[in-house]
């Protein structure tokens, strides 16, 4: 089965630009301020560490449900590593996801369990060349 997503963007003067998705938001975006960029507003690369997150979050939820876990709590911050190479190209190396998740009448082990799950059917994890490394805080209440 091949699905399609689309996107599309539209340069509205400078260095701003509007990204519509197919599943309805719309958005401006613009570079980083540190590549003659804008703050305060969506960047390609924000785009590319949050796809990475809410992709790994959307499986996580999933597979909380699938190895049947009383989820109580899921918050997971991620950070993106870009390095600049020799011949001045760039390239995220690394992203971790720093999450912290609160379950309840569950073992470690599951929690664990659904960790792994949400990187093996990660589509966008699937898709790209980064190290996605994950630095799980479980709780478990009684």
């Amino acid at each position: 089965m091949i699905r399609s997503y689309k996107t599309q963007v539209t340069w509205l003067k400078g260095h701003w630009g509007e990204l519509a998705c197919s599943n309805g938001p719309h958005m401006k975006f613009s570079a980083p301020p540190s590549l003659q960029g804008y703050p305060d507003v969506l960047t390609p690369e924000d785009a590319f560490v949050a796809s990475v997150n809410i992709c790994v979050h959307m499986m996580f939820i999933w597979s909380a449900e699938k190895y049947k876990i009383d989820l109580v709590s899921y918050v997971c911050e991620a950070e993106g590593f870009a390095e600049d190479l020799i011949d001045r190209t760039s390239h995220f190396s690394r992203i971790i996801l720093r999450s912290k998740i609160t379950a309840r009448n569950t073992t470690r082990d599951k929690v664990e369990k659904a960790i792994k799950s949400s990187l093996k059917y990660s589509l966008i994890v699937n898709s790209i060349k980064s190290a996605v490394i994950v630095e799980p805080q479980i709780y478990i209440e009684e």
